[in-house]
């Protein structure tokens, strides 16, 4: 789920929260009271996918919750959700459903989500960054490199441990990645706002106890029943995921739900210039899933896949940013073919010369599509 739109917002009321000083509307008061004092942040919370669910500390210290089937052996997927206000394991639900039993198969919830920490070390890029990598040692020690499948912003994460550690990771596939969009020189459009200098003021009052209350009260208007509902409509072209909708009220209302979907709001968690300092220096082989998303933009996939060839595409339509979700037939095919490829490149040791580039053989941008 991504829900960007809805943080500018919630950035535009923080910094005119930090012009101010106070929020002076009796409207606004009452808010607070209600949302620090009366809103429902501890709501049961069910697991997100029907598999054991296991509990790791990360090498910062933090409790990663992780699900995992194993009942059969094979090369190791792991399948890591993406990072919004309300993300969990239950965004990649329908690919552990489809891989369970065929495969070993991994889906963590990422620090501050899910049955995971949501307080401890800051909720920053390194943090996630960290906390990966621990999760695909973890699986590589038992198993061997992974297939990793990661959704949207965590589509970053997931390159940066790819690039730093090619010997966790056998393949990488990024559904409806960030970091592609042609609106800003770096490929971004989601941190407009930090390459303006003002995520690190948003950061500070959303962070500062001082506005706790308020940054409370900020988080508790995007993640309510309507909001959910209307963001997660955004990312689907049908219904959305009636499922992934309850679930994602749910864990979004859980005690300290707020602190890592705020690191998300205040744009610290994107990389910089990513397509050019993480993307184009992969070394692994990549596939990308896409076709339109309402939040970002692949104008410069075309040319990425162009300029390294371990790069391809496939468009699976039409969807929204959710593929697995709405073509989930589609997606496991465009898996599988993918998944089954020599891959020669990925057996390379991570302090090996790079291999020679493979031969463009086959198309390296296609399409799946029922579009009339």
């Amino acid at each position: 789920m991504r829900i960007q739109r809805h943080s500018h917002l919630l950035r535009n009321v923080a910094l005119s929260a930090a012009g101010a000083g106070t929020l002076v509307l009796g409207g606004a008061a009452a808010w607070l009271t209600y949302s620090s004092l009366v809103a429902d942040r501890r709501r049961p919370l069910r697991p997100a996918i029907d598999a054991e669910r296991r509990t790791m500390k990360t090498s910062l210290g933090q409790a990663m919750s992780y699900y995992v089937d194993y009942r059969s052996g094979g090369r190791p997927l792991v399948l890591l959700h993406s990072i919004n206000a309300a993300a969990s394991a239950y965004e990649m639900k329908p690919l552990f459903d489809a891989y369970a039993g065929r495969r070993p198969v991994y889906a963590p919830d990422l620090p501050g989500f899910g049955f995971s920490d949501r307080v401890g070390a800051p909720f920053t890029r390194e943090l996630y960054l960290s906390s990966v990598i621990d999760m695909l040692t973890r699986v590589r020690d038992q198993w061997g490199p992974a297939d990793v499948v990661a959704l949207s912003l965590t589509s970053e994460i997931a390159a940066i441990a790819a690039l730093l550690r090619r010997d966790l990771v056998h393949s990488l596939t990024l559904i409806s990645p960030t970091g592609l969009s042609s609106v800003l020189d770096d490929g971004h459009a989601p941190d407009r706002l930090a390459r303006a200098g003002k995520s690190n003021r948003v950061e500070r009052v959303l962070g500062d106890p001082r506005f706790a209350h308020a940054a409370q009260a900020l988080f508790t208007a995007l993640v309510s029943r309507p909001s959910i509902s209307y963001f997660l409509r955004k990312s689907f072209v049908g219904p959305a995921d009636p499922g992934l909708v309850a679930y994602a009220y749910d864990t979004a209302h859980q005690p300290n739900a707020r602190f890592a979907p705020l690191a998300f709001v205040s744009g610290k968690l994107f990389t910089p210039d990513v397509r050019e300092s993480v993307y184009l220096g992969l070394r692994v082989p990549v596939l990308v899933l896409y076709d339109e998303d309402p939040y970002v933009g692949f104008e410069t996939l075309p040319a990425l896949v162009e300029r390294n060839p371990r790069w391809s595409a496939v468009r699976i339509g039409p969807s929204r940013g959710m593929p697995h979700f709405e073509r989930p037939d589609e997606t496991t095919a465009a898996l599988d073919v993918f998944f089954h490829q020599p891959h020669a490149a990925s057996s390379v040791a991570p302090d090996a010369p790079d291999a020679p580039d493979a031969p463009d053989a086959s198309p390296l941008v296609t399409e799946s599509s029922d579009r009339n």
